[in-house]
């Protein structure tokens, strides 16, 4: 007789475990359109977790591995997926051909890999064994030495393949998306 309630006990819990994901995704997919607002709770996030170390004094050694994983994040938002150098010799193409910037890591799975991150941070200033006693001065000297090198070469990698992965200077028309004329959009209701 009890063999049949530790079956139904894998299932609840893979059951719940699945209406969890399921829940967790519905919610990601419902905030790929609010993007201020993700990127404040990401800010948020990050402020909380510097505040844990401000008042902590320690873990320096998470506060470092975090800079380094955003660091690694914010380079792959900035590279084109299809990379010159690494791709070989390509067909010729004219300058006038457009050809849009796809990034190697899109904005949303960018924002949610540092929102990840983060959260596992903080929770990792919880527990003792993170907090390596270190010399934080020489870590965050080391981290913008290498902050500065790494995106000094990126920014010469843009300089030389000619492509901007910021989009501000595009051309915004007035009445983009409005429909005018007689139907507006579509019939109107009697």
């Amino acid at each position: 007789m009890m063999q049949g309630t530790d079956d139904e006990g894998r299932q609840s819990i893979a059951q719940t475990n699945a209406n969890l994901q399921r829940a967790i995704q519905y919610w990601l997919d419902k905030s790929t359109i609010h993007i201020v607002p993700r990127w404040a709770l990401f800010g948020t996030l990050l402020a909380l977790f510097f505040l844990r170390i401000y008042l902590v004094q320690g873990y320096f050694i998470v506060a470092y591995g975090l800079g380094i994983f955003l660091l690694n994040n914010f380079i792959a938002f900035l590279s084109p997926l299809e990379d010159p150098v690494n791709d070989g010799p390509t067909l010729p193409t004219s300058n006038e051909e457009f050809r849009p910037f796809t990034r190697r890591l899109p904005e949303f799975k960018f924002w949610l890999a540092c929102a990840r991150g983060t959260a596992i941070s903080i929770g990792m200033t919880f527990f003792s064994i993170f907090d390596v006693p270190v010399f934080w001065p020489i870590l965050l000297l080391y981290f913008f030495v290498l902050f500065f090198m790494t995106m000094k070469r990126q920014i010469m990698h843009m300089y030389k393949h000619k492509y901007v992965p910021i989009s501000f200077g595009k051309a915004k028309y007035k009445n983009a998306g409005a429909e005018t004329g007689m139907f507006q959009g579509g019939a109107k209701s009697r």
